[in-house]
Order: structure tokens, then C-alpha cells, then sequence
């Protein structure tokens, strides 16, 4: 049986385990998305409930400070050195700075020094069910206060609620029968991916698979085997990604695949690569037996020209038909 000495040095363990934590936060697969309502709605629940200026829901990268949510910050980031809130992820209790002049950690931080003026903080950790302090719930007052016990209970239940939103917003964006990101999910990312690519011109593809005689599969050997055969897809196209390649499931069979970092040659080598796993993989049925199936995938590369994810969709649509056309089984990429 565990004793509580056990369980306070395990603690001490995650807190000092920085590459776990920051594995946990990669995790979530939060960083760098767009503002959210039920995180919106938090921040602003402390602002109100605590009278405070300035609120947010801060997660703690290798090198950067990312603000999930925030309320009276002017910044959606800032750098980690400067971030009273890495301090707080390295405690399991609250963190709280009355005065932050009186502080010798933060005495000379330019946020202190300058605007906004920070005088004083409460900072609850966002505790994973791992055990990892993946960010912080913090209010911040350009007044020197001393934040009530009743205050700091109030600033750990929500931070609880945004604890559990992180965990919720996760499941959300995961197909249930594949694991592969949902519509939704894999939207999202792609969106980034073309943010990311406006801003710093970095190669992407997107390439559009979709299983053979489909509809084929269930009718024959009934729906228990389609959904065999969808989750072994999955299984094999993810075990031969890299961890940065991510797949979503848009509807049915049809599933895309990104591939970030990646010029079209690259991409075309590596979905071939994906083409004849599948094609080789004997999947078991529900019923005994196996079956074959394969998969005809249509790759864009993303350029100038694609603004929304819908328009790079459509754009490997293209190759994806002309594989198809071509007898299936086939990768084509877009020129």
C-alpha cells in the first residue's frame, strides 16, 4: 500500500521530470490553437469573482509562455524566463506573491518594472491525471494584495474545471472507433499548418485516402468487419508516421493525413510507403478469417494559392479521383 511519504516523493519526481511534462502537454494537443469558449468563459469568471485586472489560462512550453486564454493581457505569449507562472509549475501548492518589488525572483521582471505592472499573483498549477503541472490558472493584480484563502480555493476550482476542459477538448478531437483526429480536429491543425506556412513559408502536404470497395467490405462481411478494417488502417498508417504527421478521419472510409516539413517528392515516397503496408496487411475479421484491402491516396502539396483548409482538401481531391480512376491502389500527386 502506497504511504504518503511514497506518494509525496513520486510528486517530487513529476515535478522535477520536465521531459514527462512537457510530453504530457504535447499530449493535449492544445499549443498554439485558436481561443476557445469554455476557456474565454474561465478567465473571465476570475477576473469578475477575484476583482482582478488581468487573468489567464497559461501553458508552459520548452521556451515560451502560451496563453490558452486570457483577459486584460495585451500578449498571447511570452518568453519562459520571464513567466512567473514556470514558477508555479515547479510547486503542487498555489503560488501567491503579494508584492512581486519585494520578490527577489520577479523584483526585476520586466512585466514587473514595466507594463502591465504587476504587483501581485495567484497561480494554481493545471494538474494532468499523470501527475504533470502542464501550465497554470492565474490572477494578476497591478495592486498589491494578499489573495484570501476563500480566493485562492475559488481560483483552484476552476482550475480544476479547466483541467478537466483540457482533458474533455482531447477526447473531443479523436474519432472513438480509430483514435485518428476527428473532422473537426484535423481541421483545426491543418489550419495551422497554413498559418505556419503564411508566416514562415515551411513545406506541407495534405494527402486524402480512401479505402478501396469500401462499401464492399460491409456488405460482405458485415459493419463489425468494416470497423476492423478502419482501425487496423489507422493502425498501420500511424505506425509508419513520423509523430509530427498527424491523421484524421473526415467521414467514413475518406480519411487525410498531414505531413508536415514535407516537399511533395518526400510526401509521395513516404504515402507510397503507407500504400504497401496496407496492401500487405492481413486483416483479421470479428468472425474468423482475414481480409486484403488497399487504399488509393491523392497528395497537395500547400502553396500561395490554398487560403482555408476546405480549398487544400479539395485540392487533393483531385489525384485522389485520378487514382482512382487509374485502377485504385495507387498513390498521384498533384502537379
Amino acid at each position: 500500500m502506497e504511504s504518503g511519504r511514497d506518494r509525496a516523493m513520486l510528486q517530487d519526481v513529476k515535478l522535477n521530470d520536465e521531459p514527462g511534462r512537457l510530453a504530457a502537454l504535447r499530449s493535449l494537443e492544445v499549443l498554439d490553437t485558436p481561443p476557445e469558449e469554455p476557456f474565454e468563459n474561465i478567465v473571465a469568471l476570475v477576473r469578475t469573482v477575484l476583482g482582478v485586472p488581468m487573468a489567464a489560462v497559461t501553458l508552459i512550453d520548452e521556451d515560451r509562455q502560451w496563453f490558452k486564454a486570457r483577459s486584460g493581457l495585451g500578449v498571447s505569449e511570452t518568453p519562459r524566463n520571464v513567466s512567473f507562472c514556470t514558477y508555479a509549475i515547479r510547486q503542487s501548492e498555489p503560488m501567491l506573491v503579494n508584492d512581486a518589488r519585494l520578490d527577489s525572483r520577479f523584483a526585476e521582471n520586466p512585466y514587473v518594472t514595466g507594463d502591465p505592472n504587476v504587483r501581485s499573483y495567484a497561480g494554481v498549477p493545471l494538474l494532468t491525471p499523470e501527475g504533470y503541472n502542464v501550465g497554470v490558472l492565474c490572477a494578476i493584480d497591478d495592486k498589491v494584495r494578499t489573495f484570501t484563502t476563500s480566493e485562492v480555493e475559488m481560483l483552484s476550482n476552476f482550475a480544476r474545471i479547466v483541467t478537466n476542459e483540457l482533458l474533455l477538448r482531447r477526447i473531443a478531437e479523436r474519432d472513438q472507433l480509430t483514435g485518428a483526429l476527428t473532422r473537426r480536429g484535423f481541421i483545426e491543425k491543418a489550419g495551422q499548418e497554413i498559418a505556419r506556412f503564411r508566416r514562415y513559408g515551411r513545406p506541407c502536404c495534405l494527402a486524402l485516402l480512401d479505402i478501396d470497395h469500401f462499401k464492399a467490405v460491409n456488405d460482405t462481411y458485415g459493419h463489425p468487419a468494416g470497423d476492423a478494417v478502419l482501425r487496423e488502417m489507422v493502425a498501420s498508417v500511424v505506425g509508419s508516421s513520423r509523430p509530427v504527421d498527424l491523421l484524421g478521419r473526415l467521414g467514413g472510409e475518406e480519411f487525410a493525413l498531414l505531413l508536415p516539413e514535407t516537399e511533395p517528392s518526400d510526401a509521395l515516397v513516404a504515402v507510397e510507403r503507407f500504400r504497401e503496408g496496407l496492401a500487405g496487411l492481413a486483416i483479421p475479421l470479428p468472425g474468423g478469417g482475414v481480409i486484403h484491402v488497399t487504399v488509393s491516396i491523392g497528395i497537395a502539396p500547400l502553396t500561395d494559392r490554398i487560403v482555408t483548409v476546405e480549398e487544400w482538401i479539395a485540392a487533393a481531391d483531385g489525384p485522389l479521383y485520378t487514382a482512382k480512376r487509374g485502377g485504385r491502389n495507387r498513390c498521384e500527386l498533384l502537379h
